[in-house]
């Protein structure tokens, strides 16, 4: 498989809701092979794409969505769940506010965190479109590195503390 469209798959997955950079990054740098640093790159540019319109129509879609017959419920699961992450997030907003808070959700590398759930909990708390933006941003950054450190140590086979310091 040509490496450019490696690169492009890598690119896709991290736009993927749930997945984002956070399996992309492995599968790059693991699976593929493929440089660390572009990599990188790829992938918080595909998972940062999706933020806008997150922000913009996510709520509106998800309301309009949970009065649907068929998909009602998982419009209506996904609503609620990031307005529990955006009353998580106002609860743990510190005196430097709700930017760190959306930063650091974003970029602990968890389940149930990430650039969609944190822009979609920000457009919920109304934090403003620029601000949400830029917070995610570092948060993807940051989830982006954890997840290469993470990707180079088991390619590297250090598969436990132990193994780090032998």
């Amino acid at each position: 498989m040509p490496t450019f469209v490696k690169y492009l798959i890598v690119f896709f997955i991290s736009m993927v809701p749930i997945v984002e950079l956070r399996g992309a990054v492995p599968i790059g740098v693991t699976y593929f092979g493929l440089n660390y640093y572009l990599t990188l790159l790829v992938c918080v540019i595909g998972n940062m794409i999706p933020v806008p319109f997150i922000y913009l129509f996510g709520r509106k879609i998800l309301v309009w969505g949970s009065k649907l017959k068929f998909v009602g419920k998982l419009f209506n699961w996904v609503l609620q769940k990031g307005e529990k992450a955006g009353k998580k997030l106002t609860s743990n907003a510190s005196k430097r506010g709700p930017f760190i808070a959306l930063m650091l959700f974003v970029g602990i590398p968890i389940p149930g965190t990430g650039a969609w759930t944190g822009t979609l909990a920000a457009s919920m708390l109304n934090f403003g479109m620029k601000k949400s933006a830029k917070a995610v941003m570092l948060g993807v950054l940051m989830a982006g590195i954890i997840m290469l450190v993470i990707s180079l140590l088991a390619k590297a086979g250090i598969t436990s503390f132990s193994d780090l310091i032998h």
